[in-house]
């Protein structure tokens, strides 16, 4: 089954800016580039093809760079509408679309070939993500409407069903953990061995403990 996998970039100026605490622009920007790296290398040796959609021309240059397939998205869309886009741009070549952030760098680290078996017995598989969200889906092109957004891991559970759609739950760690937060950067620096997001956190000289608060993981910069 031919298989393409959808990685929506948000730009670059945008990205991740509830790091501001703890990372410069500049910093964020860099950690961004080193997720794409990890996300769509750990993609690209299980699927056909895997494609970046943004609105971001220094986006789409650099995965460019990375040799991945671009497509710059229409006009002003949300998520959904871009991955709509992205879906149709697919559906005339590959059977299904793995659907999945640019920010969840320990995806390397999880078992894709066994992820992408359960889409051979289920229409859909959804992997959640921390909080009720969404940070793996697969499917047929445009067998639903998607539903990315807030609690969207049982949106879009009750949209597959809705569409008389099977569903599989792949509940993985590894896929749960897409980036927002300083103790999200020290689970990268604890869990991330061999990826380029805890290679460049390294270079940055970040530094992880246990915490005695209220977070698990006390991340702090070296001087």
């Amino acid at each position: 089954m031919k298989t393409c996998a959808i990685i929506p970039v948000s730009r670059f100026t945008h990205a991740k800016t509830r790091l501001s605490p703890t990372l410069s622009p500049s910093e964020r920007e860099g950690l961004l580039k080193a997720m794409l790296m990890d996300v769509s290398g750990a993609l690209a040796r299980h699927v056909d093809r895997v494609l970046v959609i943004s609105a971001d021309e220094d986006v789409l240059e650099y995965a460019y760079s990375l040799g991945l397939k671009i497509l710059e998205e229409e006009g002003e869309r949300d998520l959904n509408g871009a991955l709509e886009q992205a879906m149709d741009f697919c559906a005339p070549e590959f059977d299904r679309v793995i659907i999945t952030p640019s920010d969840i760098p320990l995806i390397g680290k999880a078992d894709v070939s066994n992820l992408l078996d359960h889409a051979s017995r289920s229409d859909v598989v959804i992997a959640p993500a921390k909080g009720g969200g969404t940070n793996t889906l697969i499917l047929r092109p445009s067998a639903m409407s998607l539903r990315f957004g807030d609690c969207s891991f049982f949106e879009h559970i009750r949209e597959a069903r809705e569409r008389g759609l099977s569903v599989s739950v792949y509940d993985s760690f590894y896929l749960s953990l897409d980036v927002n937060t300083a103790e999200d950067l020290g689970e990268i620096i604890l869990h991330g061995e061999g990826t380029h997001a805890r290679e460049y956190l390294r270079k940055l000289r970040f530094t992880v403990k246990p915490s005695r608060g209220s977070d698990r993981l006390e991340v702090s910069r070296s001087p």
